[in-house]
């Protein structure tokens, strides 16, 4: 490990790689440090994607190797037990092996000349000034035993939600309880009675209140089922036991070989998320699909435009606050507003009782097939919110 760099990226998950391969194809010599002995584990994630998002994301090179199962439509299931089924006759989606994406994006920076640390634990900044309150200029970090300073002209947090480098930096990071989804996944063998070909996602209150639960099918006898709920609910009752009793009722013969807990932030993007030499990126910047709480693409968008932007700054040697800006403007303009949008369309969908989502269910179910759409579902779901139907719009339009 060399003792300077251009850029430091810090967490190679999906929007740390792919900044730190970006800034690289840009002349940017980079440093990209993930605290684990492996990129892609421990896996955190339901591991859902939108193909084309991704391809767009990729764009020129190749979709990374890690695609387990292809989606092609969704089974919407109502407190009731009534199931929209959405097809979309092709394949929309998919459900990845992140050990293996991940792994993959991480090759694809070291292509690009990324140099790249695991077992590499930032611990604290290096500051600017003779009293080091300055503007950060690199990071502490032990690797292997050893602690080193490094320093760097941009650092990058992409260290997913509870993000040391933000706070290092002194953006605010803070969640609300509301806008924390406690979360849990069971990697389950043996499932049966469900299509491989459509993810699942179950609502009300008794299943998955404040949020919902979800099946992805990884192959014909493996899924992920996960839950995510409202903090504010969580209190009451525990994503934990939520989901063991659905899985006691619809799985009861199969074998967990892999479980998860932890907590989404399904809220929008931070006001501030640059600093004088840094940038956050991802769960780091809550660059998260408010509504669904996906984040794979959002962060993989946000770390390109982050790692083009860190080059240009150090192109002209100003990596200043103001030098940065131009990121969180481009991800405003590409996703931030949408979030926003997504943002309050999700606080009224989550305070629908279970009779207000049967009845959407019900309205949608007596449309014809063809025009069962994911549109659709939304504005039968908020026809009392009339407002909300034009953030819909804007949001599947654009």
């Amino acid at each position: 490990m060399q003792s300077d760099y251009d850029v430091i990226v810090v967490g190679a998950g999906p929007g740390g790689s792919w900044a730190a391969k970006t800034a690289a194809e840009k002349g940017a010599q980079v440093l990209l440090l993930e605290k684990d002995r492996e990129v892609g584990v421990p896996v955190r994630c339901g591991e859902a994607i939108g193909t084309a998002s991704l391809r767009a994301v990729c764009e020129p090179e190749p979709l990374p190797r890690g695609i387990a199962n292809g989606i092609s439509g969704a089974v919407l299931v109502a407190p009731n037990g009534r199931e929209v089924v959405l097809d979309w006759g092709q394949e929309v989606g998919a459900i990845l092996d992140r050990k293996v994406f991940d792994y993959e994006l991480s090759l694809m920076a070291a292509a690009q000349g990324v140099e790249i640390r695991t077992k590499a634990y930032v611990y604290d900044v290096i500051r600017n000034g003779a009293n080091g309150n300055g503007s950060i200029s690199g990071v502490r970090v032990q690797h292997l035993g050893k602690n080193y300073d490094v320093r760097a002209k941009i650092v990058i947090g992409a260290d997913g939600i509870e993000s040391r480098v933000g706070r290092f930096a002194g953006l605010r990071t803070f969640t609300k309880l509301k806008d924390m989804e406690s979360c849990m996944q069971v990697t389950l063998a043996n499932v049966t009675n469900i299509d491989r070909r459509y993810i699942y996602l179950l609502f009300g209150r008794e299943v998955a209140p404040g949020g919902y639960l979800w099946i992805f099918p990884k192959s014909e006898t493996v899924a992920n089922v996960g839950i995510g709920i409202s903090g504010e609910y969580a209190r009451h009752k525990s994503a934990q036991r939520y989901l063991q009793e659905f899985i006691d009722r619809r799985f009861p013969k199969a074998a967990a070989v892999y479980t998860v807990v932890g907590g989404v932030t399904c809220a929008p993007t931070l006001e501030k998320i640059v600093a004088d030499g840094v940038m956050l990126v991802g769960d780091a910047a809550h660059q998260i699909n408010p509504m669904s709480g996906g984040g794979i693409v959002t962060a993989m968008l946000a770390g390109k435009i982050a790692g083009r932007v860190a080059a240009a700054a150090i192109a002209r040697d100003d990596f200043s606050s103001q030098s940065l800006e131009p990121y969180a403007q481009e991800w405003h303009a590409a996703q931030g507003k949408n979030h926003e949008r997504l943002y309050k369309i999700k606080q009224a969908v989550y305070k629908f009782t279970d009779d207000e989502l049967n009845r959407t269910a019900e309205a949608v179910l007596a449309k014809k097939p063809e025009e069962r759409t994911l549109i659709n579902v939304f504005k039968a779901a908020l026809i009392r919110h009339p407002s909300l139907i034009f953030d819909v719009l804007k949001v599947f339009m654009s």
